[in-house]
């Protein structure tokens, strides 16, 4: 039997950043259920790059993964990770007790995240209906994220150190034996020291086959569409728009536009699609706001957000389960915070302390332990 230190359960953004650190540790295995990697949440997200975003932990971990995206490995990948478009939060005249919420949450973390004028707004994405903003917070140092490139390049730093990724291997069986664990999957049985719990949305299942509690864990659906812009309208240059409730978003894609109703639908774990209805109240919602048509929807998708109570990622071993490591939970965060992240779980797999870069943006152990969900 294939003996590994480490087996990561799951190859998306989780699984694929924390194996490229954790290969550098050790003999490193990552099993993935479908016959790709990245193929539910990571193949289906859009991501965005802002220190806006989420809470304080939150927050921490995506400042932390900065300087990796600002500079990742030599040959990591083609292309920048990261490209500038900044994102403005609007807000009707109702919604302004939501605005200064965020603002009083948000303003200490850089000096030029800021209020700006309706005029301003509308200057920079000339479709709303006037009267509509009332209210805006810009954050100009937002950015998108090239997801593709960096789940790629995990993927290729995991193998350039030695790690092994075996596809259409669901697991099975989950079993302690003489101090180590034995993995029954799809692809064959391994051995290996320690199971690192990197499945998304079948987080709670895989704890379940190990004998662990489970950590509450809800996938949600988000849904979003794509279409054309009206003839000649470049959009290229658009911020990111983000309702201050979250009740509606968009942004440029590839020439087109993106958008997505915020929806946070409860689900099981499967592969979701779209339903009608949330694309019908997103066009409505967009129809209030913009005066911009949308005539024909070209790309309709959805995928799955896994979330705990407090919205916050679960990164750590199981207080009652040996050498079983979480690393689940991470919602709609899980992309622009994958460096912060599979820096942490690199220290904290080996029982280090959490890295002193990221406690001193207030990220802790305690925050992230499986164990706060239990007490």
């Amino acid at each position: 039997m294939a003996d590994f230190d480490f087996i990561v359960i799951g190859a998306g953004m989780a699984g694929a950043s924390a194996s490229c650190e954790l290969a550098a540790q050790g003999r490193l295995l990552m099993l993935e259920q479908e016959d790709q990697p990245g193929y539910h949440t990571t193949g289906r997200s859009a991501a965005l790059y802002a220190e806006t975003y989420g809470n304080a932990t939150v927050r921490g971990l995506t400042t932390g993964g900065k300087p990796f995206y600002l500079d990742p490995p030599a040959g990591f990948a083609a292309h920048p990770l990261l490209l500038p478009r900044g994102v403005v939060f609007i807000g009707r005249a109702d919604q302004r007790r939501s605005l200064d919420a965020f603002l009083a949450e948000v303003s200490g973390l850089r000096s030029n995240i800021r209020r700006i004028a309706p005029a301003e707004v509308e200057g920079r994405v000339p479709v709303f209906r006037p009267g509509y903003v009332a209210d805006a917070v810009l954050d100009p140092d937002a950015m998108d994220i090239d997801v593709h490139g960096l789940h790629q390049g995990y993927l290729k730093g995991m193998r350039a150190r030695g790690g092994q990724l075996l596809t259409d291997a669901r697991v099975t069986g989950l079993a302690r034996q003489d101090g180590r664990w034995r993995v029954e999957s799809k692809a064959g049985s391994f051995s290996g020291r320690v199971i690192v719990n990197a499945a998304g949305a079948w987080a709670d299942e895989i704890g379940s086959l190990a004998g662990a509690a489970p950590i509450g864990l809800v996938p949600k659906r988000r849904t979003a569409i794509q279409f054309r812009p009206p003839a000649g309208m470049d959009v290229m240059r658009w911020p990111t728009i983000i309702d201050a409730d979250e009740q509606f978003y968009f942004r440029p894609d590839a020439g087109k536009l993106m958008a997505s109703p915020a929806d946070e639908t409860p689900m099981p774990p499967c592969d979701v699609q779209p339903e009608d209805l949330d694309i019908a109240i997103l066009v409505d919602r967009l129809e209030q706001a913009v005066t911009m048509p949308i005539p024909r929807i070209e790309h309709r998708w959805a995928g799955l957000r896994s979330f705990v109570a407090d919205k916050t990622p679960v990164v750590g071993y199981d207080e009652r389960v040996a050498d079983f490591f979480w690393l689940a939970g991470q919602g709609g965060y899980g992309i622009q915070t994958a460096p912060g992240i599979a820096k942490l779980v690199a220290a904290l797999a080996q029982r280090k302390p959490v890295p002193q870069e990221l406690a001193d943006l207030g990220v802790t152990e305690a925050a992230l332990s499986p164990a706060r969900l239990r007490r």
